[in-house]
């Protein structure tokens, strides 16, 4: 038999898979209720396992009117945003070509997608007359444009 925390966890995310939009709110004793838990573990599981390095936002409010409103936000998103912030002026090919491989080997890309990549990045690179604040907005360009057609 699973424990609570995994009952609660359970029930959270099959309210997130009922919404179209990724978002859900609820309240901790609808939940308490439910599960036949007490709300503080409700906050620990919330504190644990809806955590934003784990793809979501949480935020709640304590008391009667209280609620717990959970954004799930997309992996993909967030994979992007951390390679964005990575690349300035100091990064060099080899974490540029690692950013490539972990896209395909995640297969946010496809072989095909990842060998453009990887040529332009490398063309990027050996350009001479190319400076590093012009080969950043290439690379972030690149990053940004492959995030909006995600």
């Amino acid at each position: 038999m699973s424990n609570i925390a995994d009952l609660i966890e359970a029930y959270i995310l099959r309210q997130l898979a009922a919404r179209q939009d990724g978002k859900v709110e609820l309240r901790r004793t609808d939940i308490a209720d439910e599960i036949s838990c007490a709300p503080s573990q409700i906050s620990y599981v919330l504190s644990t396992r809806f955590t934003q390095d784990k793809g979501f936002v949480v935020e709640s409010r304590r008391g009667l009117g209280g609620y717990i409103r959970i954004v799930q936000i997309p992996m993909k998103n967030m994979v992007y945003q951390d390679m964005l912030e990575k690349i300035d002026e100091e990064t060099e090919l080899p974490l540029v070509q690692s950013m490539v491989h972990y896209l395909l080997k995640h297969q946010m890309v496809t072989n095909r997608e990842a060998a453009l990549m990887m040529q332009f990045v490398v063309s990027v690179y050996q350009a001479e007359h190319i400076t590093p604040k012009e080969r950043v907005h290439l690379l972030k360009s690149m990053i940004m444009t492959l995030e909006n057609f995600s």
